[in-house]
Order: structure tokens, then sequence, then C-alpha cells
């Protein structure tokens, strides 16, 4: 009996494989018809959406100086479909049999760009990006904010934004902040991201705010999170970044997000893929088996040059 539902869970929050398979090709069928399309009308918005699902950065589609991360512009992202081959089976615990009353409230760290919003320069962003996510329903609002770079003067330079919300992202930080406690940590300059957070976060949902000078420099990568800033004890700790290298200190903490970009208004992340997962892993005693059965990390890191990546 015990079998059985132990087996029934982790068909829960593990689909088929056949099925994962066969939604990432029609992911990549569907992104690659949408750039034709896109192409054959003439419209210039399938540039910035291919280089940014590429991991690659574009004059036109870029964060601001003060956000960007130089180790960005060297990541890949994690394709849709080595994420889904990494789901795990019987073989992850599913928190059956575990008073979770008595857990400590699970720490959700979320990093900012492309994995919650995604900011354009407005005076670079190209009319018809705004004009596309707009009428596909993405929610966007212009933002006033200081830069790193100076003006001839000596004053600090004020840049205008274009910021896109991730579809879902209000209710994604609702409901998870019944569960969990929410911290922000950006690589971003606090003069970019605090007044960008406090829209997003008109509530207060986040207990903790961390930007660039909380990062630390490696070996291989600067602007790492170290998440030990935090607690020593990591058990019950998560973050989510579409730039791995971000959590390459603590890998098996880590879930790897695919990036956002505004060419992707119908976007289901957020609520489809990395809810269920959060929701799973308030139930564990330890996170890190569950995250290192689902992606392997630690690997994944020694494949790119890291080697000996902690688990």
């Amino acid at each position: 009996m015990a079998e059985q539902i132990e087996q029934a869970a982790s068909e829960v929050y593990a689909p088929p494989r056949s099925a994962q398979l066969w939604r990432a090709l029609a992911n990549w069928v569907s992104f690659l018809f949408e750039i034709l399309l896109q192409i054959l009308r003439g419209t210039p918005s399938c540039l910035p959406n291919l280089l940014s699902f590429l991991g690659l950065t574009h004059q036109n589609h870029r964060l601001l100086s003060s956000s960007s991360s130089s180790s960005s512009c060297s990541f890949e992202p994690l394709p849709v479909y080595e994420l889904s081959l990494h789901d795990s089976d019987s073989s992850v615990e599913d928190g059956i049999g575990l008073d979770t009353d008595l857990l400590e409230k699970l720490t959700v760290v979320l990093d900012l760009d492309e994995t919650l919003i995604c900011a354009y320069e407005t005076s670079s962003l190209p009319a018809v990006i705004k004009t596309q996510a707009t009428e596909a329903g993405l929610k966007w609002f212009e933002l006033e904010c200081v830069s790193s770079d100076k003006e001839c003067d000596g004053k600090p330079k004020i840049s205008y934004v274009t910021v896109f919300e991730r579809p879902g992202l209000k209710e994604f930080l609702k409901q998870i902040g019944e569960f969990a406690v929410l911290v922000l940590f950006t690589a971003g300059l606090e003069g970019y991201a605090r007044p960008l957070v406090d829209r997003i976060d008109a509530d207060n949902r986040f207990s903790l705010r961390l930007y660039r000078p909380s990062t630390v420099s490696t070996e291989y990568r600067e602007h790492v999170k170290d998440l030990s800033c935090l607690s020593k004890d990591l058990s019950r700790v998560v973050i989510i970044d579409n730039n791995p290298f971000s959590f390459l200190l603590q890998p098996s903490n880590g879930i790897p997000c695919i990036p956002f970009s505004a060419g992707q208004p119908y976007d289901n992340q957020l609520l489809e893929v990395l809810l269920p997962l959060l929701k799973h892993l308030s139930k564990q005693k330890d996170v890190r088996p569950v995250l290192y059965e689902r992606f392997h990390m630690p690997e994944w890191f020694q494949m790119h040059g890291v080697p000996g990546s902690p688990t």
C-alpha cells in the first residue's frame, strides 16, 4: 500500500517522460514557427527573442548596465528538454509521513531580471515589441531609475526603462508567500532594482532584498549569490535563477529557470512549472536531495568548466 502511495505521489510531480519530450518538442516547433512568421512579416522582434532564448545579448534587447552581470554573457541556458529529462521518479522523496507543521518554513530566493521580469532601455525598445507584447496581454510599466553611469557634470545618470512582468507574477508571489519566506536576490544595483521591486512587490511579500554588493566573486564567475549569507543550514533554502552560475556555490539548492523576454507573452513557467515544484519542496525535510535528483547541477557545472562543485 505504501509503495502504491509513493508511486502515485511521484507521478504527480514527475509526469511521464514521453509526455515531457513531446511537450518540449512542441515548444521548440512553436518557437521556431513564431520566428519564421515574424521574419515573413518583416518584424524585428524575432531577433531579440531568439537571442534572449539563446542566452545572448542584443543592443535593442538588454538590461541596464547597472543590472547586468558580467557572467551572463557567456551563459547558455539549460534547454527545456534537458530540464525535463532530469525529472525524478520514485527515487525522490514525496514528503508523505512528514509532519509539515514541524518543518521550518521554506526560504525561496528569487532572481529578478529574466526570472521575474525583463527590462529594456525605453529609448532602444522597438515599438513593435511593445505593441505585440501588449496585444498578447503582457503587463508592463515604465520606470525612472538611477544608472551606474555618470553625466558629464558628475551627477548620476537617470535612465528610463520599460519593464515587462512575467505572466502570473503577482499570483505566483502571493501563493508562495503562503508557505515560504521570500527573498529577492539580484546582481543589479539598488538604484535600478529597488524602485522596480517596489512596483512588483506592492504587498511587501519579500522579507529581504539583496543587491549586487551582497554577491561574491569566485575563480569562475563574478556576482555569485552565496546562500550562506542567509543561513548556516541550507536544507530548507532554494534559489531560482535564469543564470545557474549565480548559485554555483550551492548547486543542489538551485532551480535553473528558463529566461524570460517580452517575446514570450504566453510563458507559463511561474504558475505551471515552478509553483508546483516549490509546493512539493515545502514538504521536504531537505530540498537538496530532491533538487539534485531533478537537475543534477553539480555534474552540469563540471561539464561547463567548474570542477568539484559541491552537492
